[in-house]
């Protein structure tokens, strides 16, 4: 599998998404700037991955310019026709904004910004534990309508949820306000992936902190 990550101006977390895949779990990576097109080099195998920032300096809503990119537009085609996105933070702003993935992120609901570790599962799981993975964000509260929030747990196309370190999910360990303590989604095609947590930032030894690993794993079946 190859990986090409979207850098947007703005973006501070695609340095840490290409170490993560190239080395901590040695993957072929690409970088793709904004203003390009050419997305010829991947197949619908491969991954497009947008990563955290503050693309376009966050002007009008997060992510609302940047879905006009002409990088974008092809990444939106190639979503279309089967190929894998999987957005972190800002990325997953840009998904919703970009309508490849159903609902928005707005304002924390405590109205400041979060930087820490939390915890999250896998909304599927009946783990005993939580994967610690940083949040870092002002506008991760997701929300959905109520028809958009029940086809979404009818279709399992919720992936994650914040979690506390046992893995009981619970109003406290949400640190955001999401609805039903949403972490991440995916469509109902199951080959976009957006989230708040950045898993990039839980990938290496040298950070005590391996979490992240597993949910790169997790979402692309890597060895």
């Amino acid at each position: 599998m190859k990986f090409g990550v979207v850098v947007f101006p703005g973006s501070n977390c695609d340095r840490d998404v290409i170490e993560s895949l190239r080395v901590d779990l040695k993957q072929e990576v690409i970088e793709l700037w904004h203003k390009d097109k050419d997305l010829s080099m991947f197949s619908t195998e491969d991954c497009i991955v947008l990563p955290g920032g503050f693309s376009y300096g966050d002007y009008l809503r997060c992510g609302a310019i940047a879905k006009f990119s002409p990088m974008m537009q092809s990444v939106i085609e190639f979503a279309n026709k089967g190929g894998k996105v999987l957005g972190i933070c800002n990325g997953f702003q840009i998904l919703c904004e970009s309508g490849l993935l159903p609902g928005v992120l707005l304002r924390n609901s405590h109205q400041q910004f979060v930087c820490k570790n939390v915890f999250i599962k896998e909304a599927a799981s009946t783990a005993a534990k939580g994967l610690k993975i940083p949040v870092a964000h002002g506008e991760g509260r997701y929300f959905a309508d109520d028809t958009t929030l029940a086809q979404l747990e009818s279709a399992h196309q919720i992936i994650y949820r914040y979690c506390d370190e046992q893995g009981s999910v619970t109003t406290e360990s949400n640190p955001n306000g999401a609805i039903n303590n949403i972490a991440g989604i995916c469509n109902s095609n199951r080959n976009v992936f957006g989230m708040m947590p950045h898993p990039e930032r839980a990938s290496s030894k040298s950070l005590g902190n391996e979490d992240g690993i597993q949910v790169f794993k997790y979402l692309f079946q890597l060895n």
